[in-house]
């Protein structure tokens, strides 16, 4: 089963807080991990790998902070998610898997990436979740 794990999913949220933020200047990870409930210093070790990647860039001084490295519309999700989680693997060990089972994984593994390479930063933080139901009735088990 693919799983995203904390690293992928906090670092969307930093990167989410940052678009919606886009144009009035940094903002702290302090807010960020405020704003959302979250450790800041689990924060600051995700921050690291996404500054590293061109994803991100620090502001030194009182009034600093993050901010995107490139336009929202620019940065995709699976950009994100690759820089924290590394690369997409429904099934380990598919070299033994029957043909048949094999394409399955395959087709669903393409159908996620899809996702994530269509999905930028700006539909993220844009969304409007007046637009959408409960959040379970979208979770989906394989």
């Amino acid at each position: 089963m693919m799983k995203i794990s904390t690293k992928g999913r906090y670092g969307l949220t930093i990167m989410i807080d940052l678009a919606k933020n886009e144009g009035n200047g940094p903002i702290s990870l302090k807010v960020i991990a405020k704003d959302n409930d979250l450790s800041e210093h689990y924060l600051e070790q995700l921050a690291s790998p996404l500054r590293n990647a061109g994803l991100i860039k620090s502001i030194r001084g009182a009034y600093g902070g993050y901010q995107l490295a490139k336009k929202p519309e620019e940065i995709k999700a699976g950009d994100v998610i690759r820089v924290l989680e590394g690369p997409l693997t429904i099934v380990e060990g598919m070299e033994n898997e029957k043909p048949a089972q094999a394409s399955l994984w395959l087709q669903i593994r393409d159908a996620v990436k899809d996702v994530l390479e269509k999905t930028t930063l700006e539909d993220l933080a844009n969304y409007d979740e007046s637009d959408e139901g409960p959040a379970e009735a979208y979770m989906f088990y394989i």
